[in-house]
C-alpha cells in the first residue's frame, strides 16, 4: 500500500434508540460455542467504560481546537462514543441477569481508567485512545470482511456489532487527529500507545473470558481445553485478528494517518437499509450479507 493515499472518509453520523434485542438472544449466542461467544462478550465489556474514558481523553484537548471541522467532527465522536456505551451496557445487563460478575469487571475497569486520567499525561491519554481507535476500526473490519467470520453469530447480537463497526469506521480518524494537530505526543509515545492498548485490551479480555466460562459452570481442564481449541480462531496462523496483522502495523510508520485504509467495502449497504426501514437489526443482516 501506498503509505500517502487517503482515501474518502465517512461521515459521522449520531445515531439512537436503536433496538437490537439484545435479551432474545440465546445466552451461548455464537453458534452454540461458550468460548467464543464469552472472547466477544469480554470485549463488550470493556466498551462502556473504554468509550468515555474516550471521550474523557479527547476533552482533555478540546478547547485548544481551532480548526472548525475538527471541533465538529469531535462533538460527534464524543455523541457516538455515548451511544455505543448505552447499547453496551445493555449487554452487559444481559450477560448479569447471566449471573456474570458484571460489576466486579467494571468496577476493577473503572479504577484503570481513573488512575490513567489522574496520573498519566495528557498525550499519554489521547495517544491510547487514538490507538484503541486504530486497532477497533481494524477489528470492524475484520470481523465484517467475510460472511464467513460471523457466519454462527446470531443476527441480533451480530447486528450490534455491525452498527459498532459502522460508526467506528466514521470516527476512526478523529482521536488520531487531535493528537497530530494539537497533543504534541512524542512518536515514541504514539507508537508505544499501540502496543500497550493491545496488550491491555486482549489481556483482559481473555481474562474475563475464562472468569465467565468459570461461572458458566465449566471446569479448570475444561477451560484450558477450551482455550487451546478456541485461541486460534482468534490468534492462529489463519486466525480472524491475524488477519489484520498488516494494516495494525502501518500505525508504525511515522506518515501514517487512519484514512489511508479504505472504509468497509459494504458500509453503504448498511446505512441505506438503515434509511429504508429504521430497524438496526436488518441493517447488520444486510451488511453482513453483502460481505464476501
Amino acid at each position: 500500500m501506498n503509505a500517502l493515499v487517503q482515501y474518502p472518509q465517512a461521515i459521522p453520523v449520531v445515531r439512537t434508540q436503536l433496538n437490537f434485542k439484545l435479551d432474545e438472544a440465546p445466552k451461548f449466542w455464537f453458534g452454540g460455542d461458550p468460548y467464543i461467544t464469552r472472547m466477544f462478550d469480554a470485549l463488550s465489556l470493556t466498551f462502556p467504560d473504554g468509550e468515555r474514558y474516550f471521550i474523557e481523553s479527547v476533552r482533555l484537548f478540546r478547547d485548544q481546537i481551532t480548526d472548525s471541522d475538527l471541533q465538529h467532527r469531535v462533538a460527534d465522536f464524543i455523541r457516538q462514543e455515548a451511544q455505543h456505551g448505552i447499547a453496551h451496557d445493555k449487554m452487559n445487563q444481559v450477560m448479569k441477569d447471566q449471573g456474570m460478575p458484571v460489576d466486579q469487571f467494571i468496577s476493577r475497569l473503572n479504577k484503570i481508567f481513573k488512575f490513567e486520567l489522574k496520573n498519566r499525561s495528557a498525550q499519554y491519554n489521547i495517544a491510547m485512545t487514538a490507538a484503541a481507535e486504530h486497532l477497533t476500526a481494524l477489528m470492524a473490519e475484520t470481523f465484517f470482511g467475510t460472511q464467513d467470520t460471523l457466519k454462527q453469530a446470531h443476527p441480533y447480537v451480530r447486528a450490534l456489532f455491525a452498527w459498532h463497526a459502522i460508526e467506528e469506521m466514521e470516527h476512526r480518524d478523529v482521536a488520531f487527529d487531535v493528537m497530530k494537530q494539537v497533543g504534541n505526543v512524542p512518536e515514541f509515545t504514539r507508537r508505544g500507545a499501540l502496543v500497550m492498548t493491545t496488550a491491555l485490551m486482549f489481556g483482559f479480555t481473555l481474562y474475563r473470558t475464562n472468569i465467565m466460562l468459570k461461572y458458566d459452570g465449566f471446569s479448570m481442564r475444561e477451560r484450558l481445553q477450551m482455550n487451546i481449541k478456541g485461541l486460534p480462531w482468534f490468534f492462529g496462523k489463519k486466525g480472524t485478528l491475524t488477519k489484520m496483522s498488516k494494516q495494525y502495523r502501518d500505525w508504525f510508520k511515522k506518515d501514517f494517518h487512519p484514512n489511508q485504509h479504505p472504509v468497509i467495502a459494504q458500509y453503504d449497504v448498511w446505512v441505506n437499509t438503515l434509511a429504508e426501514t429504521g430497524d438496526p437489526i436488518l441493517a447488520g443482516e444486510a451488511f453482513w450479507q453483502a460481505a464476501k
